[in-house]
Formats: C-alpha cells, structure tokens, sequence
C-alpha cells in the first residue's frame, strides 16, 4: 500500500490517478475500484476498472439520472453500502441488472467526498461476492476506503487547472511529539507513560495526526510527517 500512495504522490497527470485505482483493485482482491469527480468548474471525470463498455453506455443512457448509487451518495455525507440504498423501482432494478450484465459486481461500497467551492466525487469499491464475505471485507478495511477516498481526491485537486494548492494542515504540538516518539521506535505504552497521559488519549492523538497526514496507518503517517518535515528524529 505504501508504494501505491508514493506513486500516487509523484504523479503529475490523470493517469496516476488510473494506475492507482488498478494498483488498489489487486491490493485488496476485488473486481473493480472507481473514482469520479466533478471539479469546481463543473467538468466531470473518472478513472477506474469498470470496462469501457459498461462506461460508454452508462453515459449513452443518462443513467446519472436513475443510478440509486449517485442519487444516495448526494444524501448523505458517510459511506454507502450499495445494498442498503433503494432498488425498489423497476426503473432501478433494470439498472442494476445491466450493470452485472457488464461485470459489474453485485456489492458496493461508495464513499462521498465534498471538496471546495462545490467539488464533489465518489470512490467505489466493487465487488461479486455473498453479503456475508462482503461484510467482512467492510469490518476488515472499510476505514482504510474512506482514507483511500479523500487521498485520492487530494491528489484530483491537486491536478485542477489554475488551483492553488491547499496549505498542509499543522500538527498540533502533541501530535508532533507523539509521532516523532513513535518514529525513534517506541512503542505505544512507552510514549503513553513518557506523555504521562493515557493510551487511550494517545490513540486520538494518533489518529488525528493520520487524518491530517492523510495517511492509512501509523507507518505510513510516521513517515509522511517525516518527509514533509514536521517531525525531526
């Protein structure tokens, strides 16, 4: 994974953006893994593994304008389970129908992303599989999807045309001593005892450095924190 992002991190075009949707979709194992966005100028894209047959005739039908997908991810601001949204109209279950008929999966799990001056996209990942293997593969990753998510639009905003690039958020100073004990190789309770605070209060601290950092885990935190410069060991 952390190759993926370092890759992702010096693309300079829309293609990395491809090459790391394909990258994700054999990591985790599934079909198909998707991003789309509409910028703030109202131009759509998208990057992802669905065939370009299913591509062209999604576009070919407006389909936009049925797909229970996009119509539930503009309703809510958390992750979307596919099997959760409504299919109930016959114009709905068609849809979905078609879609398998062009190797779409069966399950789906979409994150909604809401960017500056009304940027909006939609990470999804994919896949045919019963609903119980698929709970699973959510427990198991569905925190790491939403990070995926926001990565990857981080880096769409980055290749808008004419953007400035947003300012890094700081690390407060006690995130900034946390990740720098975690990176000189101490281990959770020992920089929990050196901070004399809990390690429940170090796991928010933790996590709120992850967040900012835009990073999967702790490692991969520690070491963008390092790259950038915020933490000096």
């Amino acid at each position: 994974m952390d190759s993926i992002l370092t890759a992702l991190d010096a693309s300079t075009g829309l293609e990395g953006l491809q090459d790391t949707t394909v990258a994700l979709r054999d990591h985790y194992g599934i079909d198909h893994v998707v991003y789309h966005w509409v910028d703030s100028a109202g131009d759509q894209y998208g990057c992802g593994t669905y065939s370009d047959a299913w591509r062209d005739r999604y576009l070919e039908q407006n389909y936009l304008r049925i797909d229970p997908v996009i119509q539930g991810c503009y309703q809510h601001f958390h992750p979307v389970d596919w099997k959760r949204l409504d299919w109930s109209s016959k114009a709905a279950r068609a849809f979905f129908n078609e879609a398998l008929e062009y190797g779409v999966g069966n399950q789906g799990y979409s994150v909604p992303i809401r960017g500056p001056n009304g940027q909006f996209a939609l990470y999804t990942s994919n896949h045919n599989c019963s609903d119980d293997d698929w709970a699973r593969f959510i427990d198991d990753h569905g925190r790491d999807l939403i990070l995926i998510g926001h990565y990857l639009n981080r880096k769409a905003l980055e290749l808008e045309p004419g953007r400035q690039p947003e300012p890094a958020q700081p690390l407060s100073p006690r995130e900034v001593d946390a990740m720098t004990m975690l990176a000189l190789g101490y281990s959770r309770a020992q920089v929990a005892n050196s901070l004399s605070i809990s390690e429940h209060t170090l796991r928010v601290y933790i996590e709120s450095a992850r967040f900012k950092l835009g990073a999967l885990n702790t490692t991969h935190a520690v070491a963008r924190a390092l790259s950038r410069g915020l933490i000096v060991v």
